[in-house]
């Protein structure tokens, strides 16, 4: 079964060519029929073969999808690696026909539980994402995304099987698009088992962009009315928030190619400006200007920076220049309120 249009990826095609290296597979990416037929539903908790197939027209042949190709790829080397996971290599990824049905089978078994069936969310999952196209494009822009910028990421495989990050991203597209048709108790329930299992809260309201990185991703928090835009990266810990209990438009909106270190607080509804970079552990109040850098707990800007998106380069270390600007400011804040105490003390 195709799953994505030649036109829907042409450009998506384009934009990820240059990062694939895998050789190009000698049947023209069908390879169904090299594959002996597993019994993976007695070994897991769930079908792949009998996916419920998606209405003719939401789905469109495809000419060809560079990231699904380099999944198989490298799950048939993993397999030939290490002869011990081929049952579960196959049964997660290599019986699939496109990747959203693999993610769909890996997302139900991880969040499954006794009430919640793994069967009935691979449903869930399969439905909305074979019917949304913008879905598609993200859920191939973030894995794109991890294995580019983590170098703990050694493949588009691994990211789709054992990255947090990105399981929680991807379930929150599904709970997201669940929340716009109206299904707000369903993306609610989503929500909580999303927090449960990978220790990521993220509201399904939120709005967030494509070619995310969650790194690591333990610890984030992102709100209701939060922002994010694409191409942003944020490290574990990081906290997008309101400042109370008010209701409305109350969480930040981060631009395009922004960088949030591990632990960064956001709290209200600020702008952090395209391009900027939050170093680890700082508490940003207020707007952040494009393209700067902010640190300290309240946090202002130490600098700007050259990179038009800091979040693709991954370069936010606390370099020897880094501590120097900070001691710098600290000593003219100290010496510039010592002169106004002495000021005040003359006057009086």
């Amino acid at each position: 079964m195709a799953c994505v249009s030649d036109d829907t990826w042409a450009s998506l095609t384009q934009v990820l060519s240059g990062g694939l290296s895998l050789k190009e597979r000698e049947d023209g990416g069908r390879g169904r029929g090299n594959f002996v037929k597993f019994p993976f539903e007695k070994v897991f908790p769930v079908y792949a073969m009998d996916v419920s197939k998606a209405d003719s027209g939401s789905v469109v042949d495809s000419g060809g999808d560079p990231i699904w190709d380099a999944v198989r790829e490298e799950a048939k080397l993993e397999a030939d690696k290490e002869p011990i996971l081929s049952s579960f290599l196959y049964a997660s990824i290599l019986s699939h026909d496109c990747l959203e049905q693999a993610l769909a089978f890996v997302l139900a078994n991880r969040l499954q539980n006794p009430t919640l069936l793994a069967t009935q969310l691979m449903d869930i999952f399969h439905d909305v994402m074979m019917h949304d196209r913008d879905i598609q494009r993200a859920i191939r822009l973030d894995v794109h995304a991890f294995k580019e910028r983590d170098p703990a990421c050694l493949s588009y495989c691994s990211a789709l099987l054992y990255f947090k990050g990105y399981h929680s991203l991807q379930s929150y597209r599904v709970a997201h698009e669940l929340w716009k048709q109206g299904r707000k108790i369903l993306a609610l329930a989503l929500q909580s088992r999303i927090s449960e299992v990978f220790g990521v809260d993220i509201h399904p309201a939120a709005r967030i962009g494509e070619g995310i990185l969650l790194d690591h991703a333990t610890g984030v928090v992102i709100g209701e009315t939060t922002v994010v835009g694409n191409r942003v990266s944020l490290m574990h810990g990081v906290t997008l928030g309101g400042t109370g209990k008010e209701n409305g438009d109350r969480h930040p909106k981060v631009g395009d190619g922004a960088l949030l270190g591990a632990c960064v607080t956001i709290l209200g509804n600020i702008k952090i400006g395209e391009g900027a970079m939050l170093a680890a552990g700082s508490l940003v109040l207020k707007d952040v200007p494009p393209h700067s850098m902010m640190a300290g707990t309240p946090a202002r800007v130490i600098g700007f920076i050259n990179e038009q998106d800091p979040s693709l380069t991954m370069n936010h270390d606390a370099t020897k220049d880094f501590f120097q600007n900070i001691a710098v400011g600290l000593r003219e804040e100290k010496s510039n309120g010592s002169l106004d105490q002495e000021n005040k003390g003359n006057n009086a």
